[in-house]
Formats: C-alpha cells, structure tokens, sequence
C-alpha cells in the first residue's frame, strides 16, 4: 500500500450514491485509504481530527444495525458531531414529503448526510435538494456502495488481490442492493463474477451486468475462490418467491457439503443479518472458511475511508 497516495486521496465528487460511475482509480484509492484506518481502528488511540467541525447526520428510513452504527463509530473517530436523526418518530411519520425534509435539514447547514431508504433513487432525490455531501447507505434494491468497498476490502487482504478470483454471490439477487453494488465493483476490479439462485431470485436481465448466471450450487460454486451468501429478504417480497425456507435451505443454503465443491481455500462471506439455518449454516457461518466477522470490522475502516475522502472535497476543506 503506498501511504503518501492514499493519505492525499481525494473523492473528486460532492456525493457517493454508488459504485456506478466510480473510476477503478477511484475504488482502489478508496481502499487504500481504507487500509489506513483498520490500522488505526486497532490502536488504542482511534481518533483523528480531520472532520471537527464538521456536522454528520445520519438519516436511516430503515431499521439498520451495523451500517448506522458503523457510520456513527466512523464519523465520532473522525472529530464530526454525528446526530442520528430518529425517523420512526419524524415529521415524515406526520405526512411530510422526503423534500421537505431535506430542506428542513439543509437549513441545519449539514456538512455530510448519511442515508438509507426503502425507494431506489431517494438518496439520489435527497443529494439535488441539499448543500453538503450525501452518501448512500442502502436504496431500496439498487446500491449499497460501503458495503461493496467494504467487501472488496476483506477479499483484497485475504486474498492480496481482486483481479482473477471467481466470486459467486448467491442467493436473493433480485431483491438485492449489496448483490448490484458488488457485481459492478468486482468487474470493474478484473474479479469473475457469479450469480447463483433459483429462476425466481433473479432479475430479468442480469446477464447484461456481465455476470455468469448458474440455477445450481454445485455447478456455481465449483472452482470459486469467494462464496458471498445474501439475506433472504422476505420483506420485499410480494408473492411467493420459494416454496418454504426448508426447501430454499436444501438447495441453496450455504452447508459444509456444498461448500466443499469450492476451492479448497474457498472464503465465505454475508454481508448480515444472517438467517442462520435459511441461507447459511451455523457451522460454516462460524467456520475457519468464514470472513463474516472481518467483514464488520472493515465496515468502520471503509466507511471513515469515505467520510475523509469526501470531506477533503467540501467547501472550505
């Protein structure tokens, strides 16, 4: 890792809103930047002062555990005031429009907004009405961008590289934000991407995103150097999409039998919550193969990574 570049790295943009459109000079200067705070994050001294002053505000339409609170860890590390902004009990519970919001928090002079919503494109909507930074934390079923990096993260140091490994993502790809972020990264990365699930878990149309579609976990995940399990997200379904979780775990959950048709060295992830017993096994989710906890660590590191890259780029920096 070259310190000096990635230590002057700047996020030549206002907003992350996804990985779409992100340079693969702009992804490995995040990373490498990344790199820095996990070291950081493991010292005792874990602060750094270069967002004091500077206001973060944390707006999560959806209930979230480790991404609003890896957020918050990221911005109080950096020096900001970071304020979690309690939706469940908003002015949007009253009938205001997601605009009206954003005007009312606009007028708080916030330097960074950090949101998740239910709607693909909200935080898009968001980022034209206010001043400051906006950075997507998950919309709807398009983009979780930190979780990618995140990802792409944990892969590089456990495997010293991205470019050639064969990643099967499997699961609930329709449905799926971290599922879209991560097939845009690892191919712009130079990875060989996978998609396994069955017909009724995948998106009219995947192929185009340059992905190998497999309707088999034997057949997908043979020779896979990354095996990156997704929530079943029952949720947002309308309709029957499986005919039971037992039957789902049968074919498609994650179980040291299916594993075993990977590589040997084969490394396990989920970006969580997981539905331990639907989409993976407790055994192989607790596994020496499993990345599952690294993969929380990086989250604090990748998302100050963001918060300092984006900072450097706001007025008066």
């Amino acid at each position: 890792m070259n310190i000096a570049a990635s230590s002057s790295f700047v996020l030549n943009r206002r907003h992350l809103l996804g990985i779409e459109g992100l340079s693969h000079e702009e992804i490995v200067g995040l990373l490498d930047l990344s790199e820095e705070f996990v070291t950081l994050n493991r010292q005792i001294e874990k602060k750094r002062t270069s967002l004091r002053g500077r206001t973060q505000i944390n707006l999560f339409f959806e209930a979230s555990t480790r991404t609003q609170s890896s957020f918050e860890l990221a911005g109080k590390r950096l020096g900001a005031d970071v304020m979690n902004m309690a939706v469940a009990s908003s002015a949007m519970k009253k009938g205001e429009t997601l605009i009206d919001t954003a005007m009312t928090l606009n007028a708080m002079h916030p330097d960074i907004l950090v949101m998740r919503h239910h709607a693909s494109g909200a935080v898009e909507l968001l980022s034209q009405k206010v001043d400051g930074s906006v950075i997507n934390a998950g919309d709807g079923a398009h983009e979780h961008p930190t979780q990618a990096l995140l990802d792409a993260l944990t892969i590089r140091r456990n495997k010293g590289r991205i470019e050639g490994l064969v990643v099967a993502i499997c699961g609930d790809i329709i449905h799926s934000r971290v599922a879209r972020s991560n097939i845009i990264l690892l191919n712009a990365l130079g990875a060989r991407v996978r998609v396994v699930a069955p017909s009724t878990l995948l998106p009219a149309g995947i192929e185009r995103m340059g992905v190998e579609v497999i309707r088999d976990m034997r057949e997908g995940l043979a020779d896979a150097d990354i095996v990156m399990m997704l929530r079943l997200q029952r949720e947002r379904m309308n309709g029957s999409f499986v005919p039971s979780v037992q039957e789902y775990f049968a074919y498609f959950g994650l179980d040291a039998k299916k594993l075993a048709y990977a590589k040997k060295d084969a490394l396990v992830m989920h970006p969580g919550p997981m539905n331990r017993g639907v989409e993976i096994d407790s055994s192989v989710a607790d596994g020496a193969q499993s990345l599952i906890r690294e993969q929380v660590e990086m989250g604090v590191a990748v998302r100050m990574a963001v918060l300092e890259a984006l900072s450097r780029n706001l007025p008066n920096a």
